[in-house]
């Protein structure tokens, strides 16, 4: 064989290689941040409607990227939660930076807050894609989906366990109950915390959601699956639900 007609199959062949290996699941780069709000008492509604008019525009406007906006269903709790999405942290820290110090923005707070500050209190962490995540493309849909804000805290040095069962059984079970998947993420934590695992599920509405985990836990396949992974203990040790309805701003309906 000539040197030009090796170099030729040598060339076929990590081309074929190339397009025949595909990774389990791509992974963002991305940091995501989850934003609670807590209203000053009465201040509520006018939370919700300075996002509609003004904040999600000017979000935007620093290179900030709205996922999406809910009020938890359970009316009794006056938050507002959102996920935005920035290139990195720095990136992030630069977008709040410019934001806070905008003109505009300035007065908008002083417009809307001429009777008082509205926001008593502001929640937030930060988290990155877990490889569970299918891509998080935020689209709307009707009717309006009502969505599933879970949290996971896994005991010490069990979170890959918690993943392994999520990657290998739990998902498709979710799917085999018409569960949506919208995102899985890790929490960024201190050094030497262990990450919490946070993931959204869509349903047609709350009562749906929590009638379909119902059938999950007594599926049998799910009994089976569980028993074995915890065969050496407990892999979870505080699950965490919340139940969401999208704004009518909401990038992700």
């Amino acid at each position: 064989m000539n040197k030009h007609c090796f170099t030729l199959l040598f060339a076929i062949g990590l081309v074929s290689l190339c397009c025949t290996y595909s990774p389990a699941q791509s992974q963002s780069s991305k940091l995501y941040e989850v934003r609670i709000y807590h209203p000053n008492p009465g201040k509520y509604e006018a939370v919700i409607d300075r996002f509609r008019q003004y904040t999600t525009r000017l979000f935007e406007k620093h290179g900030m990227e709205n996922i999406g906006y809910w009020t938890p269903t359970d009316t009794s709790r006056h938050e507002l939660i959102y996920i935005l999405a920035y290139p990195s942290r720095a990136a992030r820290d630069t977008s709040w930076k410019y934001f806070g110090a905008d003109p505009a923005w300035r007065e908008v707070v002083a417009k809307t807050e001429a009777n008082g500050k509205i926001v008593q209190r502001i929640d937030s962490y930060f988290m990155t894609e877990s490889d569970l995540s299918p891509v998080i493309k935020p689209q709307k849909k009707s009717p309006l989906r009502t969505f599933e804000l879970r949290t996971y805290t896994a005991p010490p040095n069990k979170l890959p366990n918690l993943l392994s069962r999520f990657r290998d059984h739990t998902k498709t079970l979710f799917s085999n109950y018409g569960m949506e998947h919208i995102g899985y993420w890790l929490t960024n934590e201190k050094e030497g915390v262990q990450p919490k695992l946070v993931y959204m599920l869509a349903h047609p509405n709350e009562a749906e959601g929590k009638a379909k985990f119902t059938l999950f836990r007594k599926d049998p396949r799910w009994e089976k699956v569980k028993t074995e992974s915890e065969k050496n203990g407990l892999i979870t040790e505080k699950v965490e639900s919340l139940y969401l309805k999208p704004t009518d701003y909401s990038p992700l309906q």
